[in-house]
């Protein structure tokens, strides 16, 4: 199963310069628990975001430079090679940058976000999900609190 996951804001924003525009610790640990043990594809600059390599995960970067070779990774040059070189019978997780995600609609069969309640400046969006193409599953609120400045929605969707 091919699984894309983010936390997206109501403008779709994901980011910008190449960080997050809010931290919702909760959040984190979803993101955790979810991908561990798992095959992690992401483009190369959501890589250089990481202050290292995620633990108990298996880095799938896809870039376009060739020399490009970090330590504890599998490198690739298209979203379609990353995808190929994981495990069939695995759940893999997409997990950004915004070319990656539009990209990684056509294969995936299903779609992890964290909505942030709230509008963002961002340089980096999320692709429209199409609800002729997915189906909303689950939804989850979470109102904000002490550690998490915005409200969020946990929401699972499902390729038709």
């Amino acid at each position: 199963m091919i699984v894309m996951i983010a936390a997206v804001a109501e403008n779709n924003a994901l980011g910008k310069n190449n960080e997050l525009v809010w931290h919702l610790p909760n959040d984190f640990k979803r993101f955790k628990e979810l991908t561990t043990g798992h095959h992690i594809v992401m483009g190369r600059k959501t890589f250089e975001s990481f202050p290292k390599p995620l633990p108990n995960r298996t880095h799938i970067v896809i870039t376009r430079q060739e020399n490009y070779h970090p330590d504890g990774c599998i490198v690739v040059h298209s979203l379609e090679d990353a995808i190929n070189t994981c495990p069939k019978n695995d759940t893999t997780y997409i997990i950004g940058g915004g070319e990656i995600y539009s990209q990684g609609l056509a294969f995936s069969n299903k779609i992890e976000i964290t909505k942030v309640h709230g509008l963002f400046e961002a340089d980096t969006f999320f692709p429209e999900i199409n609800p002729l193409d997915w189906e909303l599953i689950h939804s989850e609120f979470h109102p904000k609190d002490e550690k998490h400045l915005y409200d969020y929605t946990y929401q699972t969707y499902i390729k038709k």
